[in-house]
């Protein structure tokens, strides 16, 4: 495990390096926030130009699910620390480079679990104990349809291996099967690979828990952070909006704690996990959990001293923790709206006119409709008021194709 004695100079052969296996928006402000600390950054991607590449200090575009392509780049960088930041990724490469001595955040297992919904879920359910949605997996239709009937209607069906919503569908009655499945089996990052299907949870609403695990600076020992936590609002299983402080019961928020710690625990590694959670009542529901930032997260770039970008790179350098929020806040997404490879923008002043308003475009080389191409992030005195101007801040913003 890399240990943080003294940090380097970038550019220079003294420099500590972080290579980041995924270049989107999240990997882009971690990007970022690793570089205000000095720490020279290696940004790769399977496009040209992502976001991240575009503020690193060195670019790399690869098909990282080339196991081989992808050691060979971090045998090429000498990385002290290997950070990913997708999940469609080679990860029994990670594991080898783990063998060899590089440093993995949080570590190669846990990305090889929580890329795949079948680890997680029974890591989670089975091992640990926590309390789950009821569910099945499913590798043909055949299987798929026992599978629905033993969850009953309505169930949710996702991809064990996807992401950002992609594959995800409610079936309410027979009718919804067959497209279901179809659209599954179209929404995986493999081909014909297994499905979850799950038991509805009617819960009240959902949250992310940010936990952060690195050092303790007292004892020099591993200790576990929690920020206050996340509402959020999705459709078709991707995230439209987010929320801190989402308000809890003191009962389920010590229930969601404990979860997200034994879980992140089990993972183990530094850094910050995205721990997402069912809430009904003061009960709690482990649904899943992303060893790194999270997009729900965003907003604490509006709403906490340290944003969870800059708590991912001080956790894994092993840097002290500080989860303070320090102001009630929101994010909303602003979408693409357009299929287009060249768009601008306009909206902009209009959109930073509103109160406590902040907005980041993500320098995404290609537009689609649904495609997050920017978030709106907002303050104020209580959360509704910062959902509003987040909301209104993020429809005020249009992408254009540029002809």
């Amino acid at each position: 495990m890399f240990t943080l004695d003294a940090l380097g100079t970038p550019l220079n052969p003294s420099a500590t390096k972080v290579l980041l296996l995924g270049s989107g928006e999240l990997g882009k402000e971690v990007a970022i926030a690793c570089q205000r600390l000095g720490v020279e950054v290696h940004a790769a991607d399977r496009y040209d130009n992502a976001p991240a590449q575009q503020v690193a200090h060195y670019a790399y575009t690869l098909d990282m699910s080339d196991a081989k392509a992808l050691k060979a780049l971090a045998e090429k960088i000498r990385p002290d620390l290997i950070v990913p930041e997708i999940e469609a990724l080679a990860t029994d490469a990670l594991a080898e480079l783990e063998k060899e001595g590089f440093t993995v955040i949080p570590t190669a297992n846990a990305t090889q679990l929580t890329m795949n919904r079948e680890g997680i879920r029974r890591l989670a359910a089975e091992e640990l104990g926590l309390p789950t949605s009821a569910y099945a997996f499913a590798e043909t239709f055949a299987e798929f349809e026992i599978a629905v009937g033993q969850m009953g209607y309505p169930c949710v069906v996702k991809p064990v291996m996807s992401s950002s919503g992609k594959g995800q569908s409610v079936i309410r009655s027979e009718e919804d099967i067959v497209a279901a499945w179809e659209y599954a089996m179209s929404g995986g990052r493999v081909h014909a690979e297994k499905v979850i299907v799950e038991r509805f949870v009617d819960f009240d609403y959902e949250i992310t828990l940010l936990t952060v695990r690195s050092i303790d600076p007292a004892t020099g020992k591993p200790a576990t952070w929690f920020c206050e936590p996340i509402g959020h609002r999705q459709e078709s299983g991707d995230y439209v909006e987010s929320w801190q402080p989402m308000p809890m019961t003191e009962a389920a928020l010590d229930t969601a704690r404990s979860v997200a710690a034994r879980i992140t625990n089990a993972l183990g590694g530094r850094g910050v996990f995205g721990v997402e959670l069912f809430i009904s009542g003061d009960d709690v529901y482990f649904s899943e959990v992303s060893p790194r930032p999270h997009d729900t997260g965003m907003v604490t770039m509006a709403s906490q001293r340290f944003s969870e970008f800059e708590l991912h790179a001080r956790a894994i350098l092993g840097l002290p923790i500080d989860v303070t929020l320090t102001s009630p806040g929101a994010s909303a997404v602003i979408y693409g709206g357009c299929e287009a490879e060249d768009v601008s923008f306009t909206g902009l002043a209009e959109a930073l006119a509103l109160p406590e308003v902040e907005v980041r475009l993500f320098g995404k080389p290609e537009c689609h409709e649904r495609r997050r191409m920017g978030v709106a992030i907002a303050t104020a005195e209580d959360v509704d008021t910062a959902r509003q101007r987040a909301s209104e801040a993020a429809q005020r913003i249009h992408a254009h194709p540029v002809n």
